[in-house]
């Protein structure tokens, strides 16, 4: 993929690419959404009901609404909470682009609090010293599947009146003290995206045990209109709606939630699965001192969205691109989770962020990398992926020695 040849001989482990993550779609989730497709609902229909009631009584949430994106999912959220021009909302350099442009979204800016250097989650120390009387809301993300300190970071946000919007698009399926992700903070954000736990191709959900927050949500999503007798000024009879907010058409397919509905049968079998791999890393990959495997906090229990290593690259003496371009060249399809969000353009133009104001996410970003990791992967991809990490870390070590 990275079109250089393979180290020592340039023989790649692998003939076939090996991406970081993959979808698991099979025959019943097929017959699910064909079924769907013979029906009168096309668009929003009765399985959509039906998917957000499976999802919410597995999270433990009173209210679901489902949206045709994680984004979508995320400028909902921020809508709900009122966020508009000359308010704030905080959150993590480490994370993608999506979570502080849902308040940019809305004519609001972006405060970033750096991430702890252990979980690489928002530090709630740092979210502290970033509060000030603008902050309307505060959106932690759940990074690679591992919650948040949700509990310490309620504790901050309620002592300030601001409400949580909880980025669990990794850890659907996370266990926080032995509750599931999902109802602990004002809202939380899932995606159903190809990579993630389940898919619905595109989509996303807002959960929340909020009446008036789900209120919003389904309003919104549809482009701020409602029907409900209680709610417009008027009734000119059963074809009658008002639109009373400015919203959008985020909404997701009947289809799609089908798809939704299949696969969340298989979700704890996937996560189950999902642990089982990063098990064999762990194992694996114990005794290598130039990686840093990913650390697991003992009051949780991490959806392992994807599996991050930090490489030491102190005692490679190699940056990290070629460690990068190594993978790619044997065939496996490493990534880089995430480029730090104050590094973007936009944000250093429009924000007024630079490198420099987060060390904690700096030192992090430059160190991480991604090893493939999803359910369908075999006993041998699993091996291959393990056998590069060897191949790569011993070419580095030797040469280094050399």
């Amino acid at each position: 993929m990275s079109g250089t040849l393979a180290i020592n001989g340039g023989v790649p482990v692998r003939k076939e690419y090996l991406s970081y993550g993959h979808q698991w779609i099979n025959n019943d989730d097929i017959k699910a959404v064909a079924e769907v497709l013979k029906t009168d609902w096309v668009t929003q229909g009765p399985k959509v009901d039906e998917f957000e009631k499976i999802v919410s009584d597995y999270c433990h949430a009173k209210y679901a609404v489902a949206f045709s994106s994680g984004t979508a999912a995320l400028h909902a959220a921020a809508f709900a909470t009122g966020i508009t021009e000359g308010h704030e909302i905080i959150t993590t350099p480490i994370t993608f682009v999506a979570d502080g442009n849902c308040a940019l979204y809305q004519g609001g800016t972006v405060k970033l609090a750096d991430i702890q250097s252990n979980t690489y989650n928002i530090d709630p120390q740092c979210i502290k010293k970033t509060i000030t009387s603008k902050t309307k809301a505060i959106l932690p993300v759940d990074f690679a599947g591992q919650p948040c300190d949700i509990d310490e970071i309620n504790e901050i946000a309620h002592e300030h009146g601001i409400p949580i919007i909880e980025d669990a698009a990794h850890a659907l399926g996370a266990e926080y003290k032995g509750k599931k992700v999902g109802g602990l903070a004002d809202m939380t954000i899932l995606s159903f995206h190809p990579v993630k736990a389940i898919t619905t191709g595109e989509g996303g959900m807002v959960l929340t045990n909020n009446v008036e927050y789900y209120e919003k949500l389904q309003t919104f999503r549809t482009h701020g209109i409602t029907k409900d007798p209680k709610k417009i000024k008027k009734n000119e009879g059963a074809w009658y709606y008002e639109m009373q907010d400015l919203g959008y058409n985020y909404r997701l397919t009947d289809f799609q939630c089908a798809l939704g509905i299949s696969q969340c049968k298989k979700l704890d079998q996937f996560i189950k699965r999902r642990r089982e791999i990063v098990q064999q890393y762990n194992t694996a990959f114990k005794d290598l001192s130039e990686i840093v495997a990913p650390y697991e906090k003992k009051d949780v229990r991490s959806a392992y969205h994807i599996y991050v290593i930090q490489l030491q690259l102190e005692k490679l003496r190699a940056d990290r691109k070629t460690i990068f371009d190594a993978f790619r060249a044997e065939n496996i399809g490493v990534q880089v989770h995430y480029i730090p969000v104050h590094y973007h353009p936009y944000y250093q133009q429009h924000v007024g962020y630079k490198q420099g104001d987060f060390p904690n996410a700096e030192r992090y970003y430059e160190r991480a990398l991604t090893l493939p990791l999803f359910p369908r992967m075999t006993t041998q991809d699993i091996e291959d992926v393990i056998q590069a990490v060897y191949k790569i870390i011993t070419f580095y070590r030797n040469k280094e020695e050399g």
